[in-house]
């Protein structure tokens, strides 16, 4: 018994020995993934063959491999659209690094993107749907989403409504297809589809939405992509997804740039001396106003402004739980004194697989709150004050000391502009803004039917804004009312579930795809906005009545269903219904529907093109579909809705005031403004996907537009109504092309350009399809109702109603000389429609090219066949300005061309050519591999780079084709610093 004893214990031994140097026997492999251009691949996966050992790329491309036995391995580097790459080592007991660099598949065929209620393979697409990764993201500054994606999509244009602080931008996709609806795009962030609304206390939603948390973009751009989505898409989809957490490693992420903004032009004014010399050749009864000073007022207003942006992100898992946790802090000064936003996020990422991966959970939450510092009005002020005249007065009791004009009373003149430096020093504008987006999601595969899955998505969207605007008694600007403090606040939400089952399953015999969706949708929106009681400086002696709260709430219910089928993976069809209901109709017309068809042909997978080896990709796609338009500005536009009085309108009962009830203007036959979209498009890759693109004809037809329109008086509660008018059509073409010019080890170039044509017009514009039916649109300054542009069949709806100028042998214009184009002696009725402020095509290239560890990128835009009223100069443009009443104010420098005695505001000579090539930015970086996974990146960057345009204004490019007191864009120089643990 003893000896059989020792024997075991031996073999125990020997056994544990072995096992000891069994494990000793192991090594480790670490490495980067990088793409075709050396930027890393984060989440790619590498293996060891014939084992389930195995790692995935941080955000660096980084990964280590442990416990590999050592020994000759094949290590297999893969990612999704990418070949996968093997490579064969030999493992000892240091560790080994093995780099790989994948080239693409077939030019990403194989690439998921973000579709309406899903994901589909690129190359199974058969609508037009653009996606967007971060790594192709525009570099510097970006305050707001959209500036990631400027000038990068076909069909999508970008403009930044101005140059303050998170002023945000307009986004059009294909033109917009509605006149006084939203042209706005449907944006869906996580699955969430945001309101439109605006929110107080903040200048641009969407500023709310850190950049930097944002993983892609895919932009939905015809109907048969859109149509899922029924209403708001009209206009396109924007679908946002944010960066999601990664099992594995710690990995933190730390992002800084500093930021100089400057001005880079001013409006062209006259000069101290010219102004000087105009006064007395022109009002000598005025030149004994003029001051001895030569101040440029422009220049007092503006400043160098330093923005912080500064990002933390910490991304990993715990036992199969990735996270991703971010951190956002901005602070941005505007390049106009005393403006400011200060903009703190937070966003939360958690997933997890539950019941062998039947189950899967993805959370994510966002927040964020800005604090925001609003300059007053000076840009107008300091473009039209005398610039004669000094800053200060010497009376330093009086209006903070600042120069001002002054009746004969010694009070601050009604009529005459304000000091400009007073305005901004003497106003304190703050606004308060907080948002909250959540979303879950819930996909559940079931064990018993694995080709059928379900899927439920609830979230929401919760924000409130508020704000004051403070004005001393001593300032000039408020003075006869002995100072004001008002202030606002507002509330918003939105609610949305989406539920859906999806059936997939492929019948092999058949060479047949199939994949069945049907499911419900249900979105409720509701806002409340409120501006109380005004006060006198004191804050306790109200001025005024206060203004009536304005709240609203409307739901829209739709059930929906989407049918995908491939044959023989050559021949693909895409058919989609949904049926919207919205509250904001009667029952009569509550029901929207909204189908879709769509076929693709993949003409590479024929026999008779597959050895054509220069042919990589070809695919041509058709589609048709109906989106639908809601928006119209009131919440029951339908009903005769019963709104309190104010207290002008109240009514006395022996000593008692009442506030009665009256109803607002209601159309109860309203219905769905409607949008039929046709897109043929061809997707073509060369040179195994070097050489890619798409070439889109799209032609879209809106009926019963949505526009507020005159009826007879007594016919309603007011001369204006919303009706169902007008029609409208949009004709165009979207090209893109992308080339990898060069692909090596250290050298890799890629290049961009997109060219976009777009043609809107009106068709129709009359209850009674009335061709000579008229609505005048887009007031300008210089009097009361003024306006520059014309809705009228036939005509482009952006065109300018002006009149026709006649010019003198050298080319001047002649003043009150217009073209007598009816023929009838007089010109006084002879306005026609001019010219359009929207491009009759815009276009984007960028440049990215890298070197070993340097990159050099650069992206630019063009517009052409746009022009824009110049405001500025006609509204101020003539010398009768010199002659106001007790005071001076200067004029635009145009006048000294023109010799204008009188205004001439709709004269054409104002409308000018405003084509531009503006480069966005140029961006110059280097990558500093530090010990083990740690890399330092640094950049510098420069927005706004420069403009070429023939406009003489400010910039030629600003939104509704009115250009007055335009914020400018400042050129903006970025030290960017991206440290990776």
């Amino acid at each position: 018994m003893r000896k059989n004893y020792s024997k075991k214990y031996v073999l125990l031994c020997a056994f544990l020995m072995m096992s000891v140097m069994a494990f000793a026997q192991t090594g480790s492999i670490k490495g980067k993934v990088l793409d075709e251009t050396n930027a890393p691949l984060p989440g790619a996966a590498v293996t060891i063959d014939g084992t389930t050992i195995g790692a995935t790329t941080d955000g660096n491309g980084n990964y280590t491999i442990t416990g590999v036995k050592t020994g000759n391995v094949t290590v297999t580097a893969k990612f999704l659209g990418y070949v996968a790459l093997k490579k064969a080592v030999t493992v000892g007991n240091t560790a080994v690094e093995v780099n790989f660099s994948l080239k693409p598949d077939n030019q990403n065929l194989n690439e998921v993107v973000v579709v309406g209620y899903g994901t589909q393979k690129k190359k199974d697409l058969t609508g037009s749907v653009t996606s967007i990764s971060a790594k192709d993201f525009n570099q510097g500054p970006v305050t707001t989403p959209e500036q990631l994606i400027t000038g990068k999509v076909s069909g999508v244009q970008i403009t930044s409504n101005s140059g303050a602080p998170g002023s945000g931008s307009t986004i059009r996709i294909r033109g917009g297809a509605s006149l006084t609806g939203s042209n706005d795009p449907l944006i869906v962030v996580d699955g969430i589809p945001l309101s439109n609304n605006g929110i107080s206390g903040v200048s641009n939603p969407l500023s709310l939405i850190n950049p930097d948390d944002i993983e892609s973009y895919n932009i939905l751009k015809d109907a048969s992509a859109t149509a899922i989505f029924g209403s708001r898409a009209s206009n396109g989809v924007i679908i946002i997804t944010t960066k999601k957490g990664k099992d594995g490693k710690l990995h933190i992420d730390f992002d800084s740039k500093s930021s100089l903004s400057k001005v880079t032009k001013e409006v062209s004014v006259l000069s101290a001396d010219q102004f000087r010399t105009a006064v007395k050749a022109q009002s000598p009864g005025q030149a004994s106003l003029l001051g001895t000073a030569n101040t440029d007022w422009q220049s007092l207003i503006y400043r160098p402004a330093y923005t912080y942006d500064n990002n933390l992100s910490i991304t990993g898992g715990i036992k199969g739980l990735p996270y991703r946790l971010s951190v956002g802090y901005l602070d941005q000064d505007g390049i106009v004194k005393t403006d400011n936003l200060k903009r703190t996020t937070v966003a939360f990422n958690i997933s997890h697989d539950f019941l062998h991966n039947s189950l899967k959970v993805d959370l994510n939450l966002k927040g964020s709150h800005t604090l925001s510092h609003f300059a007053a009005g000076a840009i107008g002020n300091a473009i039209a004050f005398d610039p004669t005249q000094p800053v200060y007065s010497n009376d330093k009791s009086k209006y903070g000391g600042y120069f001002e004009w002054l009746d004969g009373s010694g009070n601050p003149n009604t009529l005459a502009p304000r000091n400009p430096v007073g305005l901004l020093n003497q106003q304190d504008a703050q606004g308060r803004a907080t948002r909250g987006i959540g979303t879950l999601n819930v996909n559940y595969t079931f064990p018993f039917l694995k080709e059928l899955q379900f899927n439920a998505t609830v979230g929401g969207d919760l924000s409130d804004g508020k704000g004051y605007t403070f004005i001393p008694a001593s300032a000039a600007s408020n003075f006869a009312q002995g100072g004001s403090y008002s202030h606002y606040f507002s509330e918003l939400y939105t609610y949305n579930t989406d539920y859906y089952l999806k059936y997939t399953k492929d019948f092999k015999e058949i060479k047949s795809h199939l994949d069945l969706q049907a499911g419900y949708s249900y979105q409720y929106f509701n806002s409340y906005y409120r501006t109380f009681q005004g006060y006198k400086a004191d804050k306790t002696t109200p001025v005024g009545s206060a203004a009536s709260p304005s709240y609203g709430q409307y739901y829209i219910e739709s059930p929906f269903a989407r049918l995908n089928y491939a044959f023989n993976e050559k021949y693909l069809l895409t058919a989609t219904i949904r049926d919207d209901r919205s509250s904001r109709f009667s029952e009569l017309h509550r029901n929207g529907y909204f189908p879709s068809v769509a076929f693709a042909w993949r003409a590479k997978e024929e026999s008779f093109l597959k050895g054509v080896d220069f042919l990589s990709d070809l695919k041509l796609k058709a589609g048709y579909g109906i989106t639908g338009q809601q928006d119209g500005g009131d919440y029951f536009p339908y009903l005769a809705v019963y709104e309190p009085s104010n207290t002008a309108a109240q009514y006395q009962f022996g000593s008692t005031f009442v506030n009665t009830l009256r109803s607002d203007r209601y159309n109860a036959n309203l219905k769905w403004e409607s949008t039929a979209t046709t897109n043929l498009a061809l997707d073509y890759g060369l040179f195994n996907g070097r050489v890619n693109g798409t070439i889109e004809f799209y032609n879209k037809k809106t009926k019963d537009l949505l526009i507020y329109t005159p009826i007879p008086a007594g016919t309603n509660l007011s001369n204006y109504i919303l009706a169902n008018i007008g029609n409208l059509t949009t004709k165009g073409v979207d090209f893109n092309i992308n080339v990898i010019a060069v692909a090596t080890k250290d050298i890799n170039w890629k290049l961009g350009y997109n060219l976009s044509l777009n043609k809107r017009k009106i068709t129709n514009i009359s209850l009674t399809s009335d061709p000579n039916q008229t609505i005048a649109v887009t007031g300008i300054p210089g009097g009361v109702g003024n306006t520059i542009g014309l809705y009228k069949a036939g005509q482009s709806p952006s065109a300018f109603y002006v009149y026709q100028q006649v010019y003198d042998q050298n080319g001047l214009p002649l003043e009150g000389v217009y073209v007598d184009r009816n023929k009838n002696g007089s010109s006084s009725d002879d306005k026609y429609l001019y010219k359009q402020s929207e491009p009759k095509a815009f276009m984007g290239f960028n440049s990215d090219f890298s070197y070993k560890q340097w990159n050099l990128g650069f992206s630019a835009r063009a517009n052409l066949g746009n022009y824009l009223y110049n405001a500025q100069s006609a509204a101020n443009g003539a010398y009768a300005g010199l002659k106001f009443s007790g005071y001076l104010g200067n004029l635009p420098s145009s006048v000294l061309q023109t010799q204008f005695q009188q205004y001439q505001l709709y004269s054409d000579y104002y409308v000018e050519n405003a084509s531009f090539v503006r480069m966005d930015y140029a961006t110059l970086g280097y990558t500093f591999h530090i010990k083990g996974t740690h890399n330092l990146r640094a950049s510098f960057n420069v927005n706004n780079v420069f403009v070429i345009t023939k406009y003489k204004g400010l910039d030629p490019e600003v939104n509704g084709g009115v250009d007055n007191n335009f914020y400018p864009r400042p050129r903006v120089y970025t030290l960017g610093l991206n440290l990776s643990l």
